[in-house]
């Protein structure tokens, strides 16, 4: 070891390395290790580097050392810690940890980069209306599970809601969930198995990379455009990867606000059936739009498609209800799995959901909802531009909005700065696979209306420029 102690970072990040994959499952208790001369060549490091790293395992009792065999990993299988698996994030982009800072903020933080919709925005009094009438209903409703696929007048109610779409999903082709997020775990837990491979927008959702780390797979990001995934490369992706699923969004997409253009989505299906592709489409904005975007399953039929949504976004993040539509045959083997893992999902929820949506509020407070956001958007991109913060596209509706900040500044920069003075930055890299977005940011223009918002971008920016010019 150097006086710099370089040798010590190599032997870390070896250290590393063997941690990861024990984490990812990769090696399992009993595995044997590579050899130290392999290993040594995939880290590019020297052989005595391997040696030290294996022996401070060996010594942490994670790993066992078997003489003239090599060495093995030790004791039982380690709990699934997702924050072991793949490359270490430093905090300000890393999924899991920006959505537990957006989740556990208290009223006084401010968050234009959380993904929902200010309380003060949400049907309260409908909701209240929908509480009491479901309180003067009968006690099973009040106390018993749902039933397996979740309750019929919901399902048939989507169904027709769906058909406005150009999609045809009969009621026994629609399973309630307990959310999106759920909707999308319980078909990878159907579909995949550890080590297949998924793709995924370059930026896309965060939550897509945190969720997919969990079950174990390999993520491959295609790059985002105007219209849709580059279709390219979303081929050379399908010929050298091989990948079980697609997971992308309906309507707008998240974060870039984009819409999928009807010549790219034919051709995607083309590419899908070609190569025997299932594509997971989350719809959960579906409400927010004025022109009604083109959707997957409607060109589909739901045949590689599987279609999804919740009402998290327009009714309540508290009340937990999405779903699932699918083809006939899938929709009893999700069924099942359903049941398997969550027996019955939230009767209350679908109840207060039903009694929304077949309620005249409900649509009153769309169309209020779009004209307030609509406003919003107009306010904040103003207000931006002032900063030299340029918007990469100008969204038809939705709430989300990608930014490429000015030259020279990281979005993770302002990231941190933003949490010193109580505000949740979403920065660019969080949503991308390749950490090639460290120059962008995303906004939520619902929750951008306290002029401290852009007071600190202002400083951070500054602060940022002033470091780079010293």
């Amino acid at each position: 070891m150097d006086s710099n102690g370089n040798n010590g970072t190599r032997v870390e990040q070896v250290m590393r390395a063997i941690r990861q994959r024990i984490a990812a499952r990769l090696l399992l208790p009993g595995a044997k290790l590579p050899s130290i001369r392999s290993f040594s060549e995939t880290m590019a490091t020297s052989k005595s580097t391997v040696v030290e790293a294996y022996d401070r395992l060996a010594a942490e009792g994670l790993i066992q050392s078997r003489r003239g065999s090599g060495f093995y990993v030790a004791g039982h299988l380690a709990p699934l810690t997702l924050a072991e698996i793949g490359p270490k994030l430093d905090h300000a982009i890393d999924p899991l940890w920006v959505s537990r800072t957006s989740l556990d903020a208290g009223n006084d933080t401010l968050k234009p980069g959380c993904g929902w919709l200010p309380a003060s925005w949400m049907p309260e009094g409908a909701i209240r209306r929908a509480l009491r009438a479901i309180a003067r209903s009968n006690d099973s409703v009040l106390t018993d599970y749902a039933s397996p696929l979740g309750l019929q007048p919901l399902r048939q109610l989507l169904s027709r809601r769906l058909g406005e779409h150009g999609i045809e999903a009969p009621a026994n082709q629609i399973m309630l969930t307990d959310s999106g997020t759920h909707a999308i775990d319980l078909i990878c837990r159907f579909l995949l198995e550890v080590g297949d491979s998924v793709i995924v927008d370059d930026p896309c959702y965060f939550n897509f990379h945190a969720l997919l780390k969990a079950h174990r797979v390999n993520v491959i990001g295609v790059p985002y455009t105007a219209n849709g995934p580059d279709l390219a490369l979303f081929a050379r992706a399908l010929e050298e990867h091989h990948p079980r699923l697609y997971i992308t969004n309906a309507a707008f997409h998240n974060p870039t606000g984009a819409v999928l253009s009807p010549v790219v989505a034919h051709r995607l299906l083309k590419l899908a059936e070609l190569h025997n592709l299932t594509i997971v489409e989350d719809d959960i904005f579906a409400d927010f739009e004025y022109e009604p975007a083109p959707r997957l399953a409607a060109f589909d039929g739901l045949n590689q498609v599987v279609h999804i949504g919740s009402f998290s976004k327009s009714i309540s993040a508290s009340v937990r209800c999405g779903f699932i539509a699918a083809k006939r045959d899938w929709i009893e083997g999700l069924t099942d799995l359903r049941i398997a893992t969550s027996f019955g999902g939230s009767r209350l929820g679908a109840e207060l959901v039903l009694f929304m949506l077949k309620e005249g509020a409900y649509r009153k407070h769309i169309d209020n909802l779009r004209v307030q956001l609509a406003r919003s958007m107009e306010h904040t991109i103003a207000r931006l531009k002032m900063l030299g913060i340029i918007p990469w596209n100008e969204p038809r509706g939705g709430m989300l909005l990608w930014c490429k900040l000015p030259d020279g500044i990281d979005a993770a920069g302002i990231a941190k700065y933003g949490l010193e003075n109580g505000i949740v930055f979403a920065p660019g890299n969080v949503f991308s696979q390749s950490q090639s977005a460290s120059s962008y940011m995303r906004f939520n223009i619902a929750q951008c209306d306290d002029t401290r918002i852009f007071d600190v971008l202002a400083k951070a920016i500054k602060l940022q420029l002033a470091a780079a010019s010293a």
